[in-house]
């Protein structure tokens, strides 16, 4: 039996679920043009990839945008095209994996209206392989748009939702996102709350429980998300690739050259 491969999502994150059982998100903040600055650490602090994260709408529908650029060239990249009208959905997806950083080189894209899922890798003896399948997606599939999805979470109860990961043949998981207690951080001395949110990864079926049983079940990720009324997206922890370490994915601010005063 091949590897799980863990989430793709900060980049990243149940073939056989409904759409009935979909679990989907409903709008409370409509989405508008973002450009933010974000980058990637190893649990010490130590800047791995910088990048950013783009919003751009139009009418209903949202093109949101991750560019990751690492030390050693490798680049990871996600695309989502999402409709927020009463509820987000997921509409395609494309992410990009490649580089020395990544064990796996690897590009894998949907499309929720005609269930097309293509996967292009390359295996352990460097062998380019391509997957083409078509897939019954439930409505509730988060590749790529978690940032988006978690200030709408209601934080009192758990919220399932759907992913879909290559193992390397396409597979959908679910995720079980709860609220832990409240986080305290600060801006320039200021004070202030953040909800933290643990995602828990479950593969189910048999395959689950056989990862449970050799070890091969996904940690958890870790996302922040800033309390109040304008909830935004602050920091997430976990792998982006399988056995990967743990990365913190985090908005990140400009910093300036330092230049001599004016006479």
């Amino acid at each position: 039996m091949e590897p799980l491969r863990p989430l793709k999502y900060l980049a990243a994150f149940l073939l056989c679920a409904s759409l009935a059982n979909a679990q989907v998100v409903r709008v409370r903040h409509f989405q508008g043009y973002i450009h933010g600055f974000v980058v990637l650490k190893d649990l010490d602090d130590k800047i791995l990839a910088s990048g950013d994260l783009t919003q751009t709408p139009a009418g209903n529908r949202v093109t949101t945008q991750l560019n990751l650029h690492f030390k050693d060239g490798s680049l990871y990249q996600e695309t989502s095209v999402f409709s927020q009208h009463r509820t987000f959905q997921l509409l395609t997806y494309k992410q990009v994996q490649k580089g020395p950083s990544f064990k796996t080189q690897e590009t894998l894209s949907l499309d929720t209206s005609t269930g097309k899922v293509s996967i292009e890798y390359t295996d352990k003896d460097g062998k380019a392989k391509t997957i083409a399948d078509k897939l019954s997606l439930p409505s509730d599939l988060a590749n790529g748009i978690i940032p988006t999805l978690l200030p709408d979470v209601d934080p009192r109860v758990e919220t399932t939702l759907s992913m879909l990961v290559s193992t390397p043949k396409p597979r959908v998981v679910k995720l079980k996102i709860v609220a832990l207690e409240p986080a305290s951080f600060s801006v320039g001395g200021l004070g202030a709350k953040a909800t933290h949110y643990i995602i828990n990864i479950d593969i189910g079926g048999v395959t689950g429980a056989v990862a449970k049983v050799v070890g091969k079940q996904p940690p958890p990720v870790h996302a922040w998300v800033a309390a109040g009324n304008a909830p935004v997206f602050l920091k997430m922890e976990g792998p982006l690739f399988e056995d990967g370490p743990i990365w913190r994915l985090e908005m990140a601010s400009p910093t300036w050259p330092k230049t001599a005063p004016k006479p």
